[in-house]
């Protein structure tokens, strides 16, 4: 049953997570807080595999979550879940492409879809940033505002931002880096 119930949670993820991969973050809080199949802060996790593995973002999350359920057969179900709706989509889309191009009612649902798209991309963003960069139950516990940040991730994030940024290197290269400086100072 948790198979089944795995393919039409990604299914349903892959028709509506309009905007790549991080659009399906929004989806994976939802399924986590309905199934307990992973916590917010295995997303986390996913997060940082699935950016740091070769392949698409989406893919290599639902991959991911999938085979923390439910193993291997749950990591196939998943990707095969997550990528249908979209390949089906696809060739449609490709098949009328001619009569697509210039519709006006088209136009219009892309120009809906792409601030729904940043909204649920911002939104997952700022879960991540919750779970990586905010200690909530140190500053439940102490009350004190100093305890509810984690300053060196915070400064990581921030060094590795504006790095990014400015010498426009390969993602490779901060992954490495991140995972090096994560080791070192073990956040």
């Amino acid at each position: 049953m948790t198979l089944l119930r795995l393919i039409f949670e990604f299914a349903k993820t892959g028709l509506f997570s309009i905007g790549g991969g991080l659009a399906t973050l929004p989806f994976l809080y939802e399924m986590s807080d309905k199934t307990g199949w992973f916590s917010h802060a295995d997303i986390a996790d996913m997060i940082a595999v699935s950016e740091s593995t070769p392949g698409a973002i989406g893919i290599n999350m639902s991959t991911y979550a999938g085979f923390k359920t439910a193993g291997l057969a749950g990591g196939i179900l998943a990707t095969l879940g997550l990528a249908t709706p979209s390949i089906i989509i696809i060739l449609i889309i490709a098949r009328f492409l001619k009569s697509f191009r210039d519709n006006p009612l088209v136009e219009g649902a892309f120009f809906g879809l792409r601030p729904a798209s940043i909204a649920m991309i911002t939104a997952a963003g700022l879960n991540v940033a919750k779970v990586a960069l905010v200690n909530l139950s140190a500053y439940a516990a102490s009350g004190s505002l100093t305890d509810l940040f984690i300053p060196k991730a915070i400064v990581l994030a921030v060094v590795l931002f504006i790095a990014q940024r400015k010498l426009k290197w390969s993602p490779i290269f901060f992954i490495a880096i991140s995972a090096a400086v994560g080791i070192v100072f073990q956040f």
